[in-house]
């Protein structure tokens, strides 16, 4: 009897062990901004494109109507247990161009610097009001007549 107790406490023990491991938080990184020894060997005025890509390498985004930037973005994500995954650190540089294509500026965000801007779901809404789709489909079972079938 005493070792089945004995055992019945190890289980409990072990279960409340693997319960807290799984609470634990754990955090994941996504994304690229390259060091800062490597932006120091951009030079304002003097790199271009093709030289800031070999130096740095390839963005993660470029400036989408006119080319006019690169842009390296890292984040930083929790996760635990079952919360939504939350942004902990974000760091966004941004190489802009002038219109030559030569570096104009380089500029580090952060995390603060950011705005959230809530997104919307863009839902055309019918005509129909409230009918639901089973009261369409029925609804259509008496438009038709056989003799209409038959002459098509």
């Amino acid at each position: 009897m005493r070792g089945i107790v004995a055992k019945a406490k190890l289980g409990i023990v072990l279960l409340s062990l693997a319960g807290l491991a799984a609470c634990t938080a754990q955090y994941r990184n996504h994304g690229y901004v390259p060091p800062e020894e490597d932006l120091q060997q951009i030079v304002p005025g003097v790199d271009t494109k093709g030289s800031v890509e070999e130096l740095v390498g390839v963005p993660t985004s470029s400036g989408v109507l006119d080319e006019s930037g690169f842009y390296y973005i890292s984040s930083e994500m929790r996760h635990f247990a079952w919360q939504r995954p939350q942004v902990v650190n974000r760091e966004i540089l941004a190489i802009t161009f002038d219109e030559a294509g030569v570096v104009n500026n380089i500029v580090t965000y952060g995390l603060e610097d950011g705005i959230v801007v809530p997104l919307t779901k863009r839902v055309t809404e019918s005509g129909d009001g409230d009918i639901g789709f089973i009261r369409k489909l029925f609804g259509n079972i008496g438009g038709l007549s056989a003799g209409e079938l038959l002459n098509n």
